[in-house]
C-alpha cells in the first residue's frame, strides 16, 4: 500500500482520537506531525505520541500566534526546552495578523512577535523545522524567518501573495496545503506557483472544508484529499506527486 504523510493535524482537537488514528491507518497513512497551540495541547500530544505506531505520531511543541497568553507564556517556553529533545518540530508558531484584537494594535503583533521569535531561535539551536502560521502577516513573518537564520522553514497551509511566496523559494523554505487546494482560488495560485519539490500536503485537522455543495470536518485520512487535489492542480500522475511531497516531508522532518 502507498503509504502517505499529514504533516500538520491538531490530534489533541479530534473528537474521537482513537478512531481517526485507525482510520487513518487504514487510509495509508505512516506518519503525522501533531502540532501543538498552547501548554496544555503540548503536553497531551507528548503524552499520546508513544502510544501509536501507526501511523507514527510526531510532535511539534509551539504556541500558536492566536493563543499568546502573557500569564502563561514563560511556563509555556520553559516547558518546551524542557522537552524539545522529544519533538519532531517547533510549532505551530507565527503571526496572525487578523484577528480583530491585533489588527490594528502593535502591542499586540509585538507579543506574538516575541513568541515567535523564541520559536525561531529555539529551532535553529536544536536545529529542528519550525512550523510557521501566517495569516495576513506573511511579510512579516517571512522577514523574521530570514533574518534569525533558522534553516528549516514551513509556512503551512500557504495562500498569500505570490511575490512573499517566492521570497518564501528564494530563502529556501517551504510551503504545504490543505484540502482547500480543491476550491479555494488564494491556495489554487500559490500552489500553482510553487515548485513540488517545494510542498508539503496536510489536513490542519480539524478544520472544516468545503466538497461541492457540502462541507466535511477533516481528519487525518482527509490528506489523500490534499494530495489528489494537488494532482489535479497540477496536472501530474498521482504516483508521482505522491512520492515527491512524502519525499519532501521525509527529508524536512527527518523521518
Amino acid at each position: 500500500m502507498t503509504t502517505i504523510i499529514d504533516t500538520h493535524a491538531h490530534l489533541d482537537q479530534l473528537e474521537d482520537i482513537p478512531g481517526a488514528l485507525q482510520r487513518a491507518s487504514e487510509a495509508g497513512l505512516s506518519d503525522i506531525i501533531a502540532v501543538s497551540v498552547d501548554l496544555g495541547s503540548m503536553q497531551k500530544l507528548l503524552d499520546l505520541a508513544p502510544n501509536y505506531k501507526e501511523p507514527r505520531i510526531h510532535v511539534g511543541l509551539g504556541i500558536h500566534p492566536g493563543m499568546v497568553k502573557p500569564e502563561e507564556q514563560q511556563a509555556a517556553f520553559d516547558f518546551m526546552r524542557a522537552n524539545v529533545k522529544k519533538a519532531r518540530a517547533i510549532g505551530e508558531t507565527g503571526l496572525d495578523y487578523w484577528y480583530k484584537w491585533v489588527r490594528k494594535d502593535e502591542v499586540e503583533r509585538q507579543k506574538q512577535k516575541d513568541s515567535f521569535q523564541f520559536h525561531l531561535e529555539l529551532g535553529r539551536e536544536f536545529d529542528l523545522p519550525v512550523i510557521v502560521h501566517s495569516r495576513g502577516a506573511w511579510r512579516d513573518a517571512l522577514a523574521m524567518a530570514i533574518e534569525s537564520k533558522t534553516k528549516r522553514v514551513l509556512f503551512h497551509w500557504y495562500s498569500g501573495p505570490v511575490d512573499i511566496l517566492d521570497g518564501i523559494l528564494k530563502a529556501g523554505f517551504y510551503v504545504s496545503t490543505s484540502p482547500s487546494v480543491a476550491y479555494s482560488p488564494e491556495s489554487q495560485r500559490a500552489m500553482v506557483h510553487a515548485p513540488l519539490e517545494r510542498i508539503l500536503i496536510e489536513t490542519d485537522s480539524p478544520v472544516t472544508y468545503r466538497d461541492g455543495e457540502s462541507s466535511f470536518q477533516a481528519e487525518p485520512r482527509d490528506v489523500t484529499r490534499t494530495w489528489k487535489a494537488l494532482s489535479r492542480l497540477k496536472g501530474i500522475d498521482e504516483e508521482k506527486v505522491l512520492e515527491q511531497v512524502n519525499g519532501n516531508a521525509k527529508q524536512f522532518f527527518g523521518i
